[in-house]
C-alpha cells in the first residue's frame, strides 16, 4: 500500500512538470492577433491633390493722355463774317429745348444745337423738331465725357460714331456738321477723329458760364460785354435747370441782332 502511494505521488509530479514545460512552448498555428502598434505602421493614404485657385485678373484701363496746355489747331472759333452765331449745348432736354426753340422762332433766328447722344436716344422727337425748324446739328459726345479727347483713339471714334448713329436714328440722313468737345478740353486726337468722320471741331469765343446758373441779368451782361463781330456764343439748353438762360434769351438775341446780326454757321 505504501509503495503504491509513493508511485502515485511520483506520477503526479511528472505530470505537473510536463505542463509547466508547455507554457512557453510553440504558439498555436493561428499566431497572435496583430497588435495596435503593428497596425499603426501601415502607410497612410496620400491626400487627394486639390487645384490651386486661379489668380483673378483685373482689367486696367490705359492712362489718360495729358491735356495740352494750349488749344490744338483746327478749331472753329468764329463765324468768318460780321454776324454772330448762337450755340446751345447738352440737350435735347424736354424741359428746356422746346422753350428755347420757341424763343428762337419768335426772334426769327437759327442756332446750332450740340447734342448729347444718350439724350438724343431718350428724346428723338426733339431732334426732329430742331431740324424741322432749320437749326444745325452738332455732335457733343455720347455722355458728355470731358475726358474723351484724352482716351484711346479707338474709344474716341466709337463714342462719336455712336452719337452720330443716335442722331441719324432720329433724323435719317441728318447732316451733322460739327463736333464740340465737352468742357472745351480739346486734344489733337479728338480733332483728328472728328475730321475723319466729316465734322469740324466747333469751339466758341463767348462763354457766359450759364451752366453755373447765374441770374439772367448776369448772363445777358456777360454775353454783351464779351461779344465781338463774328463771335460764337456758348449757351445751354440741357444738362440742368436752364431757367436763367431761357429768361436771358430775349434780351441777348435782340441786342445781338441789333449790333451784329445773328447767322447760321456755314
Amino acid at each position: 500500500m505504501r509503495a503504491r502511494a509513493v508511485l502515485a505521488c511520483v506520477l503526479g509530479l511528472v505530470l505537473v512538470l510536463a505542463g509547466c514545460a508547455n507554457e512557453g512552448g510553440t504558439p498555436a498555428a493561428d499566431g497572435p492577433a496583430p497588435t495596435a502598434s503593428t497596425a499603426s505602421t501601415a502607410p497612410a493614404p496620400s491626400p487627394t491633390p486639390t487645384a490651386a485657385p486661379k489668380p483673378t485678373r483685373t482689367a486696367t484701363k490705359p492712362p489718360l493722355r495729358p491735356l495740352p496746355t494750349t488749344l490744338p489747331a483746327g478749331l472753329r472759333r468764329g463765324t468768318g463774317v460780321r454776324p454772330v452765331a448762337l450755340t446751345f449745348d447738352d440737350g435735347p432736354s424736354p424741359a428746356w429745348t422746346p422753350k428755347i426753340l420757341d424763343r428762337l422762332r419768335a426772334a426769327k433766328v437759327t442756332a446750332t444745337f450740340c447734342l448729347v447722344g444718350r439724350e438724343v436716344r431718350r428724346h428723338p422727337e426733339l431732334v426732329r423738331r430742331i431740324v424741322r425748324e432749320g437749326h444745325q446739328l452738332c455732335n457733343h459726345s455720347w455722355r458728355h465725357d470731358v475726358d474723351l479727347g484724352r482716351r484711346p483713339v479707338a474709344e474716341i471714334r466709337a463714342d462719336l460714331e455712336r452719337t452720330n448713329e443716335a442722331i441719324r436714328a432720329a433724323v435719317p440722313k441728318a447732316r451733322i456738321t460739327y463736333y464740340r468737345q465737352p468742357g472745351g478740353r480739346w486734344t489733337p486726337e479728338v480733332v483728328a477723329v472728328a475730321k475723319q468722320l466729316g465734322m469740324r471741331s466747333l469751339h466758341w469765343s463767348v462763354d457766359p458760364q450759364d451752366w453755373s446758373r447765374p441770374p439772367a441779368a448776369t448772363i445777358t451782361k456777360r454775353v454783351l460785354s464779351a461779344v465781338r463781330p463774328g463771335a460764337i456764343v456758348l449757351l445751354h439748353d440741357g444738362g440742368g435747370n436752364r431757367a436763367a438762360t431761357f429768361a436771358a434769351c430775349p434780351a441777348v438775341i435782340a441786342e445781338l441782332k441789333r449790333r451784329f446780326g445773328v447767322t447760321r454757321l456755314r
